[in-house]
Parts: C-alpha cells; sequence; structure tokens
C-alpha cells in the first residue's frame, strides 16, 4: 500500500490525533475520499453499551464517510494503560492478520487511507510484535509527530533512526507545539531538521494551523 500514510509520534498526547484528523480534513477539502483507521486504542468509554474510542470517533468525523467503526477501530480497549496489557487482561489478541486485511480493503474504496498509531514506534502490542510491526504489515509511508519539549530532540532522531531500520519510509515529520511553557522551541526544530533527514512538514501552534496539503504532498513527494 502506498496510498496514505501511516502516523506516528514520539510518545502518547503527542498530537498525533490532531494532526491526522487536520490531514484528513485537507485531504477531503482536495476533493478526495479518505479512509481512517486507529487499529488499536486503549482508553475508550461506552456508548450504547459499546466501547469506542475518542481518536477514532474524531478521525470517522474528520472522514466525513460512512465507513463502519469496526473497520477503523477493530480492537478497542476500555482502561487507558498500554494495548499490550489491556489486551491482555481482556483476553484478546491483537491480529495484525485482521488489520492488515481491512487496511487493504479500505485503500481499495478510497483515495487515501490514514492510519494513527498507538502511542509510540515501539509501543507493545503483544509478546513480540509492537507498532512497528504492523507498520512494517502496512508498509505506508510514515509521517513523525514530535511534540516540542525538553527531551524531544533525542526522542525524535531515536525515533526515527529506529523507522528507518526497520525498513520503513519516513517522509516527513511535525513540529507540534504542546508545551506553551517550553523554552529555546526554534533551537529544538532547527536542531531536528538539520539532523533528521526530512522534510519538516508542519508547524502545528496552540491555536491551531490549518494544513497546506498540497505543500504537505509536495514536500513528501506524494502526489
Amino acid at each position: 500500500m502506498n496510498n496514505g500514510f501511516f502516523i506516528t509520534g514520539t510518545d502518547t498526547e503527542i498530537g498525533k490525533t490532531r494532526f491526522s484528523v487536520q490531514l484528513v480534513q485537507a485531504l477531503r477539502a482536495r476533493g478526495e475520499q479518505v479512509a481512517v483507521m486507529k487499529p488499536v486504542a486503549s482508553g475508550a468509554r461506552r456508548i450504547d453499551g459499546v466501547l469506542r474510542n475518542d481518536d477514532a470517533l474524531a478521525l470517522l468525523a474528520a472522514a466525513g464517510n460512512q465507513q463502519a467503526y469496526a473497520t477503523c477501530n477493530p480492537f478497542c480497549f476500555e482502561p487507558p494503560i498500554a494495548p499490550h496489557v489491556a489486551a491482555r487482561e481482556a483476553g484478546v489478541r491483537i491480529d495484525l492478520q485482521r488489520i492488515e486485511n481491512l487496511a487493504r480493503d479500505l485503500s481499495h474504496q478510497a483515495d487515501r487511507l490514514v492510519v494513527e498509531g498507538v502511542g509510540g514506534w515501539r509501543v507493545p502490542l503483544d509478546g513480540s510484535a509492537d507498532v512497528a510491526t504492523l507498520a512494517g504489515r502496512l508498509q505506508l509511508p510514515v509521517i513523525l509527530v514530535v511534540g516540542l519539549r525538553l527531551g524531544c530532540i533525542n526522542h525524535a532522531l531515536l525515533t526515527a533512526e529506529a523507522i528507518r531500520a526497520d525498513g520503513l519510509n519516513l517522509i516527513g515529520w511535525v513540529a507540534n507545539h504542546i508545551d506553551p511553557a517550553a523554552s529555546r522551541v526554534l533551537e529544538m526544530i532547527e536542531a531536528i531538521d538539520a539532523r533528521i533527514g526530512v522534510p519538516r512538514l508542519v508547524d502545528m501552534t496552540h491555536d491551531g494551523e490549518d494544513i497546506d496539503v498540497e505543500t504537505l504532498l509536495r514536500k513528501c513527494g506524494s502526489g
């Protein structure tokens, strides 16, 4: 699959969903039909007795189509804990083949497929597989969301190194200004830009920022 993006981050609560939603909206404004996935999610609430994750719901709302929830978020767990622990406690095996099959079906039904990972790149999904394993099964170009705060340079560069070591195509990074109190933010961005080896696609500010999707697609070489 190459008609889409896999969105990962340097950590949890780093802005993956915010960027993914804006990306989906921008692609739709371009006239594209977009399918979305949050294949694994920990932290859900019951709506009419059924578990629903807010990130997955936000993605579906942004896509604005009739995609079934189960095709977006096939593995949903109630407690906001590590997914491999949540799955074990629920007596569920996270089936990567099922996720891959759903992703392939969705990619054939839409112009783009936007997949948001869970947590960071090395978050375990079971005893052996992790988010990187899932991304490797899907073979989508990867975009890395970096939360700009103390320590983010190391986290960004190590994650980028891991993505490449796993044979995935890192096509760009997103600078997310998550900490209003952070100092020397411009120096953080400059340090990452100088070392990460891919373009900075978007700067997301505290007040929000529309994505110039034409520029983004041009920067990451995806028409």
